[in-house]
This record gives C-alpha cells, structure tokens and sequence, in this order.
C-alpha cells in the first residue's frame, strides 16, 4: 500500500505547515501597507488620525511640506507636513498627538511626532518615517547596557540629586526656541496630584519633554485593549491613590505589539512599564501650546521599548511594580496611601519623592511651619530593611519641611537603588510621617567643659548652650567618658548636628564608591546615618583611620598603611586622616543644628 503511506504523509505535512503558519509570531501578514520615504513628494495630501475629544478617532487633512533630510541626526529624516482643516487651524498641533498615523492613498507613512515652532499662525508638524519606527523591533533585539555598574568601576553620586537627563533628552529638548523640529510634549497626566507636589518636581519633568496637567482615572473596561490606530494609551508612573501617566497616540497594532509616539518618552531604550487605556476628555486650544486633557483606564499590556523614533510594548499582562505605602498621622487621624511605583534606575527615586512630599501636603493638618517625624523602611528581598528614621523642621531656607522629607527618602533610596552592586529587588517602601504643628529646632551657640585636661578612663560633663526656634536659651550636658586606649595630647572635641558627623567622618560617602563586598555591608552603612535629633560629641584625635568595606578601623599603624600604598589598587579600603576615639549622643526631640570644637589635653 505504498500509494497510502505517501497520502498520509502527504496529509501530515499539510497539518505540519498549517500549526506552523497559525503558531508563528505576528510577521508580513499584519504589516499594514506602507509607502517608502522615497515616493514622499510635496504637495501630496493625505490624513492623520487623532482623537480630539472621547474615543472618536477622526481624521485631519495635511499636505507634505517636504523631505527634511537627516534633520534631527545622520539617518533621521522627517516628512514636513501642514496640518489642514478648522480644528488644526484652531489648535495646531497638539500635545498628545504624538504617534497619530499619517497615510497616503491608504498607506501608512508613519507617525506625526514633531512640531515646528511655537505661537505660529499655521499647523506644521513633522512625521517619523514608517520604516523609522519599525528599526525599534531590530533595535530591541541588541541587549542594552545593564542597569547595574561594576563595583569599583563607577562613582556613584552621594547626595539625593536630581537624576542626570539621557543625551537624547537633552539633545531634543535643547533646540532652540521654537526654530527647530522638536517632539510634540507628552502630556503627563496626573490624578490627586497637588500643584504644590507639581511645582517641586516640574522642572525635571519638563526637561524631559513632558508636560503636567491634571487629568483624571477611568474605570477599566473589558475592550481596553481593543485598540486602532489612533487610540490613546497611557505609560502609567504611579498608579494607586493617586497616578501620574504620559499619554500618547497609536500608530499602528501588529501582532499584539503597538508603535507609538514617533520619538521617545525619556529615551530610556529597554524598559518595563505598564501600559493602560488612555481617553481624551477634551482638546484645549491654546495660542503657546494645545493639549489633550486627559484619563487613564485599565492597564492593557507592557511597554517594553523607548527608543529614538518611537516606543514599543505588547498587549497582555502587566509588569510587576514597587509597591509603596505612606501613612500621614496628624491630630484629626491617619491617612493612608497606597501606591505602586514603576521600576527604573532613573525616573523611580524621583516619582518615589514625588509619592512621598504629595502624601505629606494633601491634608489640611499639614502646614510651612509643621515639624515632621518620619520612620520609614525599604523591604528589600534577601537583604536587611533599610531605616529612614529622622526629623524634619522648617528653616529659614525656603524649602518646606515636606520636602525635606522627600529628599531624604530619594536620596536613601537612590543610594540603595542604583547601587553598583546588584539590582535590589524591592519588595515594598513603608514611610510614616507625623506631622508636629510647632517648629521644633534649636542651634548650638556655645559649649564648654569644666576643666581641660583629663585622664582615660574619666567621665567629662560637656555643656551645651542651646537656643530654641523663639525659646529661651537651654543648657544641656553629654557625659562624655574618655576611653582607655586614646591617643595622649591635644584633641578635638567637636559637639555637632548629625549632618556634621555624616559630612566630615566619610561613613556615608564611603558607602557610594563602589568598594563594598556588596549591598548588604551598603545597607549597614546607609543604616548608620546620624539623625537630626539628636546633639553628638565626637572625639577626634590626629592618627591616621581605615575605612576597610563597612567597618572603621582607628589609629591604624603605619605599618598597614605601607602595605595598602604598595597595592595599585586597594579596594575596598579608604584613608582618613584623622580618627574617631568615640561618639556619644542624647536624644532631643527636635531638630539640632551647628556646630561648635573644643580642645582637650589627655595625659
């Protein structure tokens, strides 16, 4: 029966390409049609398609301008287009148009991404190629850089600074003055988010292109994902009691992968952030600059790109995000918050501030002159929690003490966060604050000991004058008792607020040189940070101290010092050139400041 083995194999073979064909990935077949950038030619009309108000996607006549040639970069050509029609003659090109379609005899050509110019009496936009967008799947499969550094090969900064911008942010957001094509703004729509929040945090967000206003949550809908080119989608920053999200338009759905924007959000390349159903509210007209208003709804898939000329992501389940609670304590009650936050080494410390100083300003209790108590922790999975126990009283520097408190969480959690060691995996961020209606502070005037010398062994009463915010002056006393082992002669005793001992003593900053055994002896480290209630007397004598990984090694000999000179590259290991014979340290329930030095004489 030879004729019926060849049938059913024949048969089989059918079968075989036809699972192939139905379980191969999204390929030729869901490529829209396209026209090539060289058939662009001006004066050829077409249409774009955005939405202006709900989710009625509708289309707007333009006419090509041009072929801008390698205008944004060797490579980066534009198509020059004049937007057509009374609504564009309203509001010209508008925020949150970013990635509308544009089409030509019903293929597409790309995105309307950029805009020309800024109080113009006519709609000029510019598009990103197609084939543009469609380099951002190639590009994905190259592996990016990866986000932890090499211990020992980078400085990491040690202040709670502001996170440097992506040279393609800079470079986009620099061009001057409206006589160069740069990215229509990203709306940054934000939900419960206080104008005061926004105005500390605007000129970061804005110097990455996006722009804040407030907008507003959906309820999600089972055809969330039901998307067509045209249709807004959100990448969701903070989503909870409060959300922030920049919102863009689709470009085109293949497979279950989306294009959109035409340019990229922060320019971050590989990324993993939720993506959700994004509808416009309203378009607002505006000579300077016209945007959508703007909500979010259910969350739809993940953004898994953010490149040059557009941002890619899948529809299907979201990524997991860093869940983030803050509880408000003030005389009428606790407020609680819950939030979760995006994972990303450059935009998380900041939206974690961000979370943090909106949580503290939206009660009525809060107030400029309020003293705040914080006790927070970051749980970190397989690692010690790391402590943020400090309070916070306002200054004379017109910084509120809210404020004060973000950057303190920003700047912990920065240190732990972009750690050179290994990617922390954190399991959750916990911030209590308690807000204290007078202004609890007081600054070192003077201080004084009885007698000059002393022996080892003797206990010294060191006396304090302290003047309080509006107070009389106070007098208190840190018993200080002088070890056994110090060095003999003239030494330092300094009476100090914390941020001197954490200034001059290197604890800190030693932790963010990348000469760690890893993240756990940094966490020790961080945890260690002096708090600002507290009044220290630090004795300081004039030999040499090892900072060897977490631990300090005092009066080091001369001999171990030798053997690290003669190492090129020691380490783990720094010089000072004084050391710590001991610290002592009273608790004062308000926040201390200054510092006054006195000297001893041990015999």
């Amino acid at each position: 029966m030879p004729h019926l083995r060849r049938l059913f194999l024949a048969v089989l073979a059918v079968l075989a390409l036809t699972f192939v064909a139905s379980s191969a990935p999204a390929a030729a077949d869901d490529l829209p049609a396209t026209i090539p950038l060289s058939q662009i030619k001006p004066g050829m009309k077409g249409v774009a398609y955005t939405i202006y108000q709900g989710d009625q996607v509708e289309p707007i006549n333009l006419v090509v301008l041009g072929v801008m040639r390698n205008a944004l970069g060797p490579k980066q050509d534009v198509i020059l287009v004049k937007l057509l029609g009374e609504k564009a003659a309203q509001s010209g090109v508008v925020a949150g148009m970013s990635g509308s379609p544009v089409y030509f005899d019903g293929k597409l050509a790309g995105a309307l991404s950029l805009k020309l110019g800024t109080f113009t009496k006519e709609a000029i936009g510019g598009v990103t190629p197609i084939a543009s967008m469609l380099q951002v799947e190639k590009e994905s499969l190259v592996k990016s850089p990866a986000a932890e550094t090499v211990p020992g090969k980078v400085r990491q900064d040690n202040v709670a600074a502001r996170v440097p911008l992506s040279f393609d942010c800079t470079q986009f957001t620099a061009a001057g003055n409206g006589q160069y094509l740069v990215p229509i703004e990203t709306p940054l729509i934000t939900s419960g988010i206080y104008p005061q929040a926004l105005s500390q945090f605007q000129k970061q967000f804005s110097s990455w292109g996006v722009s804040a206003m407030a907008g507003g949550t959906a309820p999600s809908s089972p055809t969330d994902a039901n998307l067509k080119p045209g249709d807004m989608v959100g990448i969701d920053l903070i989503r909870g009691d409060f959300s922030i999200a920049s919102g863009c338009t689709v470009t085109t759905i293949i497979g279950n992968q989306i294009l959109a924007c035409g340019h990229p959000l922060f320019g971050f390349g590989s990324v993993d952030w939720p993506i959700s159903r994004a509808h416009v509210i309203m378009t607002l007209a505006s000579a300077m600059a016209s945007t959508k208003i703007m909500t979010t709804g259910g969350v739809i898939g993940t953004l898994t790109q953010d490149r040059r000329t557009a941002i890619m992501g899948k529809l299907g389940p979201a990524p997991p995000m860093i869940p983030m609670e803050v509880d408000l304590q003030t005389p009428a009650g606790v407020q609680n918050f819950h939030l979760q936050v995006i994972e990303s080494r450059q935009l998380t410390p900041i939206l974690v501030a961000l979370a943090a100083y909106n949580s503290i300003v939206g009660t009525p209790a809060y107030g400029e002159g309020s003293t705040l108590q914080l006790n927070g922790s970051i749980q970190i999975k397989g690692h010690t929690p790391v402590k943020m126990d400090d309070l916070f009283a306002p200054t004379d520097v017109p910084i509120p003490s809210g404020m004060m408190v973000a950057l303190a969480v920003e700047g912990a959690f920065s240190r732990i966060y972009s750690n050179p060691y290994e990617r922390p995996d954190i399991e959750g961020i916990h911030l209590h604050v308690t807000t204290l209606q007078e202004r609890r502070s007081a600054r070192i005037e003077n201080a004084w000991v009885g007698k000059s010398e002393v022996h080892p062994g003797e206990t010294l009463d060191v006396k304090v004058l302290l003047r309080p915010y509006r107070g009389a002056p106070v007098v208190r006393e840190i018993p200080v008792r002088i070890p056994e082992e110090v060095t003999r002669g003239k030494l330092q005793l300094m009476v100090s607020d914390a941020n001197w001992v954490n200034r001059n003593l290197e604890i800190v900053t030693a932790s963010s040189d990348g000469q760690l055994p890893g993240l756990e002896e940094l966490i020790r480290l961080v945890n260690r940070t002096r708090q600002n209630d507290r009044l220290y007397a630090t004795l300081l004598q004039p030999t040499p101290t090892l900072l060897v990984e977490d631990k300090e090694l005092p009066n080091a000999p001369v001999s171990e010092i030798n053997i690290l000179n003669q190492h090129q590259n020691p380490g783990d290991t720094r010089l000072l050139w004084q050391s710590t014979a001991g610290e002592w340290s009273v608790e004062m329930h308000q926040v201390i400041s200054g510092e006054h030095s006195l000297t001893i004489t041990v015999k």
